[in-house]
């Protein structure tokens, strides 16, 4: 191995300078890494260092990629893993970080930056949809600063950085606070206020798709929705095909979200019925317009045949709250509703995941299922029946 080369600076000064090879980057580019020291000794140590890390594995190689071009990169590789509406909602996501730390070289980012950013984002963090400059949902931001986290996490897999400048950031409980204080968080409907949804939908048209959304189906699963997946003779319903869509504009038709998206799921009596007479419905919606009718094949149609998309499912059912005066939630929320339901009548965990789609018994428990107070009263009787004493009110007693 050649010894460091001496070289003489523009003021006098000596150096020794040596060349090491330190492996090929992302791209399989061959990189060099060039080490000036003030001793022959030193610059021989630290080509040793550099030697003894790229043969442990464990050498960050300089690199001028800045956290924009970074992020550009990780969304591309994400590409494989996910789909493209979600692909889309990332890097809205990402928009702030592209804003405000996307120059940034990825080496030169630190922890300091990355919190200082989440503390700002929060504090006045508002760039659509209200005053600009006005304090973010604390739901939001932490959905930023885990799509970084991940961003930056593969960086360290990629021998980019060494650690993850926003392993340790967090939002501040000072913060979580005043958003819980500040910020009205509808809740799902209630049991008594689905049934009432039930109860005012039974002469709508779409009375059969909206009782699909009231038994756990999500709003692409119930456009995607086609009369081949569901069999009316042994009452079962199967899940393979999701409608979306794109920025609220485009319909994109797709498997579904995950594998464990795919489902059979047996069809409870009121919704088997529906489905029955929606299907009776559009023969005869069929025949009254002739060449004017598009068989489409799917479940949620028009008068004509044509597939409504989740926008316009969203619209309708909006447009039904009103009507019956209940508070307008979106229809993905009744999905939490029913879930809820299902969890507290005692359906196991394994079958509620099964049911709703999901991989992970206590991720659907942790975001779908909500308790109130009115599902509690059966705790309330047994602390009675535990205190042992006469349940009736004093006022009663006089």
């Amino acid at each position: 191995m050649a010894e460091p080369k001496r070289i003489v600076l523009q003021n006098g000064a000596v150096r020794y300078r040596t060349v090491v090879d330190a492996g090929r980057d992302e791209n399989g580019k061959r990189v060099q890494i060039t080490i000036t020291r003030d001793t022959k000794t030193e610059a021989k140590n630290e080509r040793s260092r550099i030697i003894a890390q790229r043969t442990a594995g464990t050498l960050i190689a300089p690199s001028k990629i800045t956290l924009r071009e970074w992020l550009d990169q990780w969304l591309k590789y994400k590409e494989r893993d996910v789909e493209p509406t979600t692909i889309r909602a990332y890097r809205l996501t990402l928009a702030s970080v592209y804003d405000r730390l996307g120059h940034v070289r990825l080496q030169e980012l630190s922890e300091d930056q990355v919190q200082e950013f989440i503390d700002e984002l929060i504090a006045k963090g508002r760039r659509m949809g209200g005053q600009p400059g006005t304090r973010l949902a604390v739901s939001t931001v932490e959905g930023v600063l885990t799509r970084l986290r991940e961003a930056l996490g593969r960086a360290v897999t990629r021998k980019l950085i060494a650690v993850s400048p926003a392993q340790y950031v967090r939002i501040s409980l000072a913060d979580k606070k005043v958003d819980k204080r500040e910020r009205s968080r509808p809740k799902p409907w209630s049991v008594q206020e689905v049934q009432t949804f039930i109860k005012g939908i039974q002469e709508d048209r779409l009375h059969a798709p909206m009782l699909l959304s009231l038994m756990g189906l999500r709003p692409a699963e119930v456009c995607g929705q086609r009369w081949t997946d569901v069999d009316l003779q042994l009452g079962t319903l199967e899940i393979v095909n999701t409608r979306t869509m794109v920025g609220n504009v485009r319909v994109l038709e797709k498997d579904t979200k995950t594998a464990a998206g795919e489902r059979v799921l047996p069809l409870p009596q009121w919704p088997w019925e529906a489905l029955r007479r929606f299907r009776a419905q559009q023969a005869r919606e069929r025949l009254a317009a002739g060449e004017g009718y598009t068989d489409t094949g799917y479940v949620l149609v028009d008068e004509l045949g044509v597939a409504l998309n989740t926008r316009q499912l969203r619209e309708h059912v909006y447009r039904t709250m009103r009507r019956l005066g209940l508070r307008q939630v979106r229809l993905y929320d009744a999905r939490h509703s029913c879930l809820s339901y299902l969890a507290i009548n005692g359906v196991p965990d394994v079958v509620l995941a099964a049911w709703a789609g999901h991989t992970n018994a206590s991720f659907t428990k942790r975001k779908y299922v909500h308790v109130a107070a009115e599902d509690m009263r059966a705790a309330a009787a047994a602390w009675d029946a535990f205190h042992g004493g006469d349940p009736t009110p004093r006022s009663e007693e006089m």
